[in-house]
């Protein structure tokens, strides 16, 4: 353990109503009672066996006081005694040191998670990629991909089953597949009267898939069965990246896309009538980007941008499409039967180009929840 994840000393401020610890580098955290009393890992508070919360926030909270604080193991835990109670709690001081809230707070409109790269054609020359066999039988090599996967919000897999269905293999390997009006996973190929333009041989421009779900799909698999025509390229554009340089370029227009909803649309005859409200950029409360939802075909009219706002609306619309169709910002390639692409659908958008009717073209898709992603991460990296 580094020394500066010790506690050097640790004092009661407030009247018993938090405690301020200093690191071994001169640093300070403080912690409230309440927080310290909600989140103690003893039995009587936690479940053993699932680590689930036993007591109610209602049962101690405002009545619960600090009334000894003491250092053990030479900084490496702290021994805490709360009053009325007498209640005895210990921690490590590498747990509070990773759970710390008593820290500088971004205060910047459109920030991006320090987990997370940024990329357009010029900055990531190499794509993330992994064989289906070594990511089936190497957990670390595939944790290691996953990892990749999520902090570029896109990565390839190859040397897949040629067949169909092939696709859900590669799901289950991160998570768990969630079926939609389009099925458990659906066919991307020319049709006649098509539902949908991704069905034709048509370029379709960069987008995020389903915005007028809520809520949307988080991941999905594009998956190649056929690829002989002429054309039918994939691309991608880092939506965050598209965001933050709307950002650089015109921050009143960064706030319009942010501050107010767009409107999604999706009708399938007799069928399904989808529709969505969300902003083009969405920021969490803390001001973070969190999702992109670009999808110009199932733009439904916008009806809450005030009057006075529409056309300065527009005109940030219009420079974000800019943005996002620069070709600096796109990667291209071409799948091979038996490959796949995974994209990050609350950032990354995917396009493709036109293809001619001679020969054949067939992928399948499915929607993929990221948190099982994230999970089979932390679960394999522990």
């Amino acid at each position: 353990m580094k020394e500066n994840s010790q506690f050097k000393s640790i004092k009661i401020i407030d009247s018993g109503k938090a405690i301020k610890c200093i690191q071994k580098d001169g640093n300070t955290i403080r912690y409230h009672a309440d927080w310290l009393r909600d989140n103690a890992l003893d039995s009587e508070t936690r479940d053993t066996n699932n680590g689930q919360r036993l007591i109610n926030p209602s049962d101690f909270i405002n009545n619960t006081y600090i009334q000894s604080v003491s250092l053990n193991n030479l900084g490496k835990n702290i021994a805490l005694i709360f009053t009325p109670d007498q209640k005895k709690i210990n921690f490590s001081s590498s747990w509070l040191l990773k759970n710390a809230y008593d820290k500088k707070r971004k205060d910047t409109s459109g920030w991006i998670n320090s987990n997370l790269k940024l990329w357009n054609n010029n900055c990531l020359k190499k794509i993330p990629i992994i064989d289906y066999q070594t990511a089936k039988s190497n957990q670390d090599r595939l944790v290691s991909w996953l990892s990749l996967l999520n902090t570029y919000g896109f990565a390839k897999m190859k040397g897949c089953k040629i067949e169909s269905k092939a696709l859900l293999d590669v799901a289950n390997l991160f998570g768990y597949v969630r079926e939609t009006n389009y099925g458990k996973f659906f066919n991307v190929k020319s049709e006649i009267n098509a539902i949908n333009l991704a069905y034709t041989n048509l370029g379709l421009s960069p987008h995020t898939d389903n915005p007028y779900r809520d809520p949307v799909p988080t991941m999905q698999i594009l998956f190649c069965l056929e690829n002989s025509v002429r054309g039918g390229d994939s691309i991608v554009i880092d939506g965050f990246y598209a965001a933050q340089l709307l950002q650089k370029q015109n921050l009143h227009f960064f706030k319009l896309l942010t501050k107010y909803s767009a409107h999604f649309e999706f009708k399938e005859k007799e069928k399904v009538h989808l529709k969505s409200s969300r902003p083009l950029i969405e920021l969490s409360p803390t001001k973070e980007i969190i999702t992109i939802r670009f999808n110009n075909r199932s733009m439904a009219p916008i009806t809450d941008v005030p009057y006075k706002e529409m056309i300065n609306y527009y005109k940030a619309y219009i420079l974000f499409s800019k943005i996002i169709n620069n070709p600096a910002m796109a990667i291209k390639f071409k799948l091979k039967p038996g490959e796949c692409f995974i994209v990050d659908n609350t950032r990354v958008l995917h396009a493709r180009t036109a293809y001619s009717s001679k020969g054949s073209r067939w992928l399948q898709g499915c929607y993929v929840d990221k948190d099982g992603l994230l999970s089979t991460i932390s679960k394999i990296k522990k």
